[in-house]
């Protein structure tokens, strides 16, 4: 099995499963554990090989073909178990044995990782021949289930605010292997003043540390201001397996400014951050659901107001450049490549708002963007790109930005199956300042108590100031009096994602990564509202009959754990 970076998008040797003698049924037992990221496209490449000797060298060995997926792919089909052809595609003969070798091999080669493989070539394979299948499985290692519940508390923070103390949040990251931190939670701000005391909040423990107690936890504290220019007043770090010690002397943090350290001498700290209360318990995960057979339906509502600009002049927002993607269409990919391996049916509702419509002019702020009012729903992310762009060819850009149209569109779907079975997520990509705010407040505290979330990503250069405040990370938005019950809403600016070097893989992985990294946890947060426990996992199909007399007896399955 090969795993690919999302950087440099080399292919490097995750592990190899056993050898099993003389079959072209195999059953392998050997596990590989890795850390799965619903927010992230992790590739996966499976190579497989006839052994001929002992050599750890591949090129000695016949290659029998290989597989391509993500783990997402794996994860969001039914039951968690994916079958994939096996085939040759582009290979290279090696110099020395005349064998087949795969030609996106970087000199390693690799076993695979798989449940089994049925239907294998009796010698090496060939270009064009039927090269067998794999079938992949995942489940969920059982320590990541574990949800921390804890509650913290400051003094003597630093005094921020000319004309009052500070108003303080904490801000949680948790390491990634490559030394950058991800951010997995945000506490809610105390107003004016150096003593705080949080409220008690709960995170999934891997969330917080990937399941690794010892992985590093850092810890920013801020002082919130209203235009979001948040003022740092310092940071610590801790890890799990301290704070699983609970209140003690061991979990009272000095806050510590980096800047104000190196400028005074006799700079102690900005204040200490206390654990007041630590606690763990183990409930039912976001894949628990989704291997039960939850659907995420996937909607995608797009903006098509004038100050987008004319489509046709390369300045345009919506500019249909033969040689890229314009950032509507990156945002849609980024964001559908990794949501589309959770819908069954691949078929996605696409809407458009914004613009006057043939024949008669008419405005709409919820259009299908296939022209089909009884079905706005497109054949996977190219059929959306392709109903997007004949959209570009066909209305005409107006306004004003209203969203409440087609949140409200996408909360009668999701009204109309709270069982548990679906989940609906409604992806917003705009360019300007939203026009109908108490109406959009409304519908979102509306859709908070149904199975849904809301995405919405700006593009262009505006001020996105209002998006900020439909984002419930702060404050929870409210609409006459009432509270949302849930934060449904994540709010991101494009142009924070745009990488400089012109790299858009990485720009829109990072980009995706921060839009759904909140997606797992609002699904479990509407199921534990509801008292919705998942459903049990289908039952595997029965393996297939062998196809060969020398068949070795099936080990137990492979699990992919995750």
């Amino acid at each position: 099995m090969y795993t690919q970076g999302m950087e440099n998008k080399q292919w490097r040797e995750f592990g190899r499963t056993e050898v099993i003698d003389n079959t072209l049924n195999p059953d392998f037992v050997r596990k590989f554990i890795v850390d799965y990221f619903f927010e992230e496209k992790q590739n996966l490449r499976f190579d497989l090989y006839d052994v001929d000797s002992k050599s750890p060298d591949l090129s000695k060995h016949d290659f029998l073909g290989q597989a391509f997926c993500t783990l997402g792919e794996i994860v969001g089909s039914p039951g968690s178990r994916l079958e994939k052809p096996l085939t040759i595609g582009a290979f290279s003969l090696n110099s020395r044995t005349g064998k087949p070798m795969p030609a996106v091999s970087n000199g390693s080669g690799l076993w695979m990782e798989s449940l089994r493989t049925t239907g294998l070539e009796a010698s090496g394979g060939v270009p064009g021949k039927k090269c067998g299948t794999i079938i992949l499985s995942a489940e969920e290692l059982s320590n990541c289930r574990d949800v921390a519940t804890m509650q913290f508390c400051a003094n003597k923070l630093d005094k921020k605010d000319f004309f009052g103390k500070s108003d303080p949040f904490l801000v949680f990251y948790r390491s990634n292997e490559d030394g950058t931190f991800t951010i997995c939670h945000k506490t809610e701000v105390m107003k004016n003043t150096l003593n705080p005391v949080w409220q008690t909040f709960s995170i999934p423990v891997r969330a917080l540390c990937n399941g690794d107690y010892d992985r590093t936890i850092k810890v920013e504290v801020y002082d919130w201001d209203r235009d979001g220019s948040h003022d740092f007043i310092g940071e610590f770090t801790t890890s799990y397996r301290e704070l699983a010690r609970g209140q003690s002397q061991f979990n009272i943090y000095e806050v510590v400014n980096p800047k104000k350290k190196m400028k005074k001498k006799k700079y102690v700290n900005s204040g200490t951050v206390t654990l007041l209360s630590f606690a763990v318990e183990s409930e039912c995960t976001f894949l628990d659901y989704i291997k039960g057979g939850t659907q995420i339906n996937f909607t995608v509502a797009i903006d098509f107001t004038a100050s987008n600009g004319n489509p046709s002049q390369s300045t345009s927002l919506h500019y249909m450049s033969p040689y890229q993607l314009n950032a509507y269409a990156l945002a849609l990919t980024a964001v559908g490549e990794i949501i589309q391996h959770y819908d069954s049916d691949k078929m996605f509702p696409a809407l458009g708002f914004g613009a006057k419509l043939p024949p008669d002019g008419r405005v709409s702020h919820e259009f299908p963007l296939n022209g089909n009012q009884e079905n706005p729903s497109c054949c996977g992310i190219d059929g959306i790109l392709e109903a997007y762009h004949h959209s570009l060819r066909t209305v005409q850009l107006y306004g004003p930005t209203n969203f409440a149209p087609v949140v409200t569109h996408v909360a009668r779907t999701a009204a109309a199956v709270q069982d548990g079975s679906q989940y609906s997520v409604l992806l917003i990509i705009t360019d300007g300042v939203i026009s109908d705010m108490a109406q959009t407040k409304e519908a979102i505290v509306n859709a908070a108590k149904l199975p849904m979330s809301i995405i919405i990503i700006g593009v262009g250069q505006a001020e996105f100031d209002a998006m900020v405040e439909l984002d419930g990370d702060d404050v929870r938005i409210s609409s006459r009096g009432k509270l949302a019950e849930r934060d449904i809403v994540q709010f991101v600016p494009f142009r924070d994602y745009v990488d400089r070097t012109g790299n858009h893989v990485l720009s829109m992985a990072r980009l995706a990564r921060d839009v759904l990294a909140e997606i797992p946890d609002q699904l479990v947060s509407y199921m534990k509202s509801q008292g919705i426990r998942p459903r049990p996992p289908p039952a595997a199909p029965e393996p297939s009959p062998p196809q060969s007399p020398a068949r070795t007896p099936p080990a137990s399955p492979l699990h992919t754990h995750i």
